[in-house]
């Protein structure tokens, strides 16, 4: 794997995103630790509201940054107020929930928060520009992000302590970042483009965070910075697999050939008709031809999962996904070529 990281979970692997139908924990819990048993994760249950959204159970993690939700979205306050306490309040009941479904459990298990950047992006500054204008407060919210994230991988170790703990680092808004895409409150500009070497400084601080446990980070939007997050020492980069084009192949290549895990989004994340597990990862095998991988190393470093998180889905079929996903996985370790 990395540089600095070792893999924790087995060839031949799937889990989830993250985000769940649904507002019951343990109904979320139980269908995580059922459906993907060999590497469970910790569901994020948005439909519940502010607070249980990605961006809000993020900040609820933070150190001595605080915000509210306004109508524009996630700005920051001076203290702790009543959506903040819902975020921490939401995450102890989805942490209850998932140790009960893992006494015993012993294996990887992964737990996610929203990346340093996506973060800036998303969060407003009190006048109502995003953070990612200020480098300053990128600066501060990045640290505050790594004393919580090291808190609450405490925590989770402590909850279940036979787990392995995967980090997922959630950058939807990575690339716009890297590009000067993000627009500005008014909508008339964008924010200029962050340096990528200061892009890249931020998540290898984080992936130090993780105390030698392996950090993958998601994006399930185009362009994914594959060589980027090669050098910032993530184990691993979780992607939507149909957005993927050929300018993507090159560094694709390289990261597997350095250590690099793809978490390989296959599965749709919505409703539909499932093709059969195989002809889910058909794509992958064709693509791991093409850049001249060796097949025996295709189950070691694909772990397979939907395209992006399952709250818009129903239950039923997030159920059926996941378990889609198990089987197209195990038809990648039985037949690579």
């Amino acid at each position: 794997m990395s540089e600095n990281s070792t893999q924790k979970w087995a060839a031949g692997a799937a889990t989830g995103i993250g985000s769940m139908p649904g507002g019951d924990a343990r109904e979320a819990a139980r269908t995580v630790t059922g459906s993907v048993e060999g590497f469970p994760y910790l569901p994020e249950l948005p439909a519940r509201g502010p607070g249980a959204d990605m961006i809000g159970r993020t900040i609820g993690m933070l150190v001595e940054v605080y915000a509210h939700v306004e109508p524009s979205g996630w700005r920051i306050s001076d203290r702790p107020g009543r959506d903040t306490r819902r975020a921490r309040s939401w995450l102890g009941e989805d942490l209850d929930a998932l140790e009960e479904f893992t006494q015993g459990y012993e294996g990887p298990l992964k737990v996610s928060a929203v990346g340093p950047w996506t973060l800036a992006a998303s969060l407003e500054l009190r006048n109502g520009e995003a953070a990612l204008s200020d480098p300053g407060a990128c600066r501060d919210l990045a640290a505050s992000l790594a004393e919580g994230l090291r808190g609450h991988l405490a925590d989770v170790r402590r909850r279940m302590p036979g787990a392995q703990v995967v980090l997922q680092l959630d950058e939807p808004s990575l690339t716009s970042v890297l590009q000067g895409r993000v627009r500005s409150a008014s909508g008339y500009r964008t924010h200029r483009a962050v340096d990528r070497v200061v892009v890249e400084g931020a998540l290898r601080d984080l992936v130090g965070v993780a105390d030698g446990g392996p950090v993958v980070v998601h994006s399930c939007a185009p362009e994914v910075p594959f060589g980027l997050l090669r050098r910032s020492g993530v184990a691993g980069v979780s992607f939507d697999f149909s957005l993927l084009t050929e300018r993507e192949e090159e560094a694709i290549g390289e990261a597997v050939e350095g250590g690099t895990a793809l978490f390989v989004g296959t599965v749709p994340g919505v409703d539909g008709p499932l093709s059969d597990p195989a002809g889910s990862v058909m794509g992958v095998r064709t693509l791991w031809r093409r850049l001249g991988l060796t097949p025996g190393s295709l189950a070691e470093s694909v772990v397979v999962t939907p395209s992006c998180g399952l709250a818009g889905a129903s239950p039923a079929y997030a159920r059926s996904a996941l378990a889609h996903c198990v089987r197209a996985a195990r038809s990648l370790a039985d037949n690579p070529e």
